[in-house]
């Protein structure tokens, strides 16, 4: 069984199920799904759907800070999304988080997510 240790911080919404918010294995750490929950009161941000995304690389960025990196260590980044119309928003704000090389991406349809979400994104990322 590999070593692994379980990656936890109060700056990103707590786990709303049996999970943890992230998993070490290694220099590998994999990020659990993020829903654009404030991490302090557990609600979804207000705003629209701009605002989701933001808060969604908001708490990806505190997981990954937790974990010893930051958010440009994402070697992959799968995006779910409710509306497939919202993509080029997606892409424009990735542009203001991210600089090149960019991580691998999905972005994937979906009919719903938790809490009525209208974006979720999941992780992997490696220590340099």
């Amino acid at each position: 069984m590999t070593n692994k240790s379980i990656i936890q911080t109060d700056s990103a919404p707590e786990a709303i199920g049996p999970y943890s918010q992230a998993v070490k294995a290694g220099d590998t750490i994999y990020l659990s799904g993020q829903i654009p929950l404030d991490p302090e009161t557990m609600d979804l941000v207000p705003g629209g759907f701009e605002a989701q995304v933001k808060r969604v690389f908001e708490n990806l960025k505190a997981v990954c800070e937790a974990s010893g990196g930051n958010i440009q260590d994402l070697v992959k980044l799968n995006i779910y999304l409710t509306d497939m119309g919202n993509f080029a928003i997606v892409n424009e704000i990735m542009t203001t988080v991210f600089t090149e090389p960019y991580p691998a991406r999905a972005a994937i349809g979906v009919a719903a997510l938790p809490k009525g979400a209208q974006v979720e994104m999941d992780a992997i990322m490696v220590l340099k």
